[in-house]
């Protein structure tokens, strides 16, 4: 029986497609075995595909080249491991040893949970056991919490209150807004050099890990298709997988190594640097907001110090938190709430720190030597799953995180922050002064 043929008779939604089972053979447990099976080869081989589960058969895993090697039927394939795979049991615990544990021998049954992504098959969960069909279901439509920019004066969070500036305010107070404008005023394209040129660029880079890198990659391709974009802007993206804000703290790590060379194949220069997107996150946070959130403050002050080094014109940084995590499986180790909800408040803390004049963050290198780029919120992106978010309605629905993980956005999620993150640079008062192109810079037609 053919791969399509065999995936039209699996009565289950992959992706958000639904194939319905036919007659007879969706009903007999012996043939649905192989049907299962079956229908990872096509998953594995269709790039329409967004997001895909089903049992396999380990034949091989490479750690040096970070790959896969499954059997399903009588094919074998081979597919990408992301970085931050999970490695379950079949409790849906995690396996300790990870990919090393020895139950991934060869011959193993696992359930492999994956999306398609650069065109080729990342595989992001395996778990131990067949368990096909059974998309992790983990996690509510809301847990109660309330957006920061929904949060009044009055309102508390374990001590913290409303707006994202503080106070029940989503804007930044009057002496930090004008010297937010100076910066921006010093936004110009710039040579190689990082001097002034009429034919210069504006470097615009994206600094953190794999949920930050899959929606802004989103973001830089429908930012470099829409018309309002100035020509002088140049989107690149550095976030990695796997590279959150602990791992970029050396700043002689991999992230940075990575991220100059990703900046050469775009023909950027660490000086034409001058905005940076970092979105704020730590893996597997534990305790309370003043444990975690204060380690997470602490490592993106250096990753900051770090940029300001290494990009030494970068002007302004937009800081994110994440989106809703509420939808993670028990037990996941990443980020579930209320740990992205409350990397918000660590974004707040660093920015009025800033404010009321720390010295690791001064940013005025005409008053001073400056440590890191001036801070300012970027597009806040949490919701409360399904609860609309006053002002705008933002929800997060299931489909819009990853079946796998309930924790990286699902192409309609990246595309959801990308959209956002391009509303913003081209409607913000600030940042649509650089980003969107003069009219003089618009094309005969």
């Amino acid at each position: 029986m053919g791969d399509r043929t065999e995936l039209s008779m699996i009565g289950r939604r992959v992706s958000g497609r639904t194939f319905p089972a036919t007659r007879a053979g969706g009903r007999r447990r012996a043939g649905r075995a192989g049907v299962l099976l079956g229908a990872l080869v096509l998953l594995l081989a269709a790039g329409s595909v967004e997001a895909f589960q089903a049992p396999a058969i380990i034949e091989k895993i490479d750690l040096e080249k970070n790959t896969i090697q499954v059997r399903t039927g009588q094919r074998t394939r081979t597919a990408a491991l992301a970085e931050d795979v999970q490695v379950l049991g079949a409790d849906g615990k995690p396996l300790p040893g990870g990919l090393r544990a020895k139950e991934l021998k060869e011959g193993a049954q696992v359930t492999i949970t994956g999306e398609m992504a650069g065109g080729g098959p990342v595989i992001r969960v395996i778990r131990l056991g067949g368990q096909a069909g059974r998309v992790p279901t983990g996690g509510k439509d809301s847990v109660g919490l309330k957006p920061l920019t929904d949060m009044t004066a009055e309102d508390r969070y374990k001590g913290e209150d409303g707006g994202l500036y503080g106070g029940g305010s989503n804007q930044p107070p009057a002496a930090h807004l004008a010297a937010a404008k100076r910066q921006t005023a010093r936004i110009v394209p710039v040579d190689a050099d990082g001097k002034p040129e009429e034919d210069g660029k504006i470097g615009l880079v994206s600094i953190s890990m794999s949920n930050a890198t899959q929606e802004y990659s989103v973001f830089k391709r429908l930012a470099d298709a829409d018309e309002r974009k100035s020509p002088h802007v140049a989107i690149v993206d550095c976030a990695q997988g796997g590279q959150a804000m602990a791992q970029w703290v050396d700043p002689k790590g991999r992230p940075w190594a990575e991220a100059d060379r990703r900046l050469a194949a775009a023909k950027v220069s660490p000086n034409q640097v001058q905005v940076i997107w970092v979105k704020l996150a730590n893996m597997g946070p534990t305790g309370e907001l003043a444990d975690h959130g204060r380690k997470l403050q602490k490592d993106t002050l250096a990753v900051l110090t770090n940029a300001k080094a290494h990009f030494p014109n970068v002007r302004i940084a937009y800081l994110a938190s994440r989106i809703y995590g509420g939808y993670c499986p028990t037990g996941h180790r990443l980020n579930p709430e209320p740990y992205a909800y409350e990397g918000a408040f660590v974004v707040r803390w660093l920015i009025r720190d800033q404010i009321k004049g720390d010295p690791a963050l001064a940013y005025d290198d005409q008053a001073g030597q400056a440590k890191v780029p001036l801070l300012l919120w970027g597009p806040y992106l949490w919701a409360d799953g399904m609860t609309p978010r006053k002002g705008d309605g933002l929800i997060w629905e299931r489909k819009d995180l990853s079946p796998g993980d309930g924790i990286h956005p699902s192409e309609s999620g990246r595309r959801k922050v990308a959209q956002m993150l391009l509303k913003f640079f081209t409607e913000d008062p600030l940042a649509a002064g650089w980003f969107v192109k003069a009219k003089s810079e618009d094309s005969p037609r």
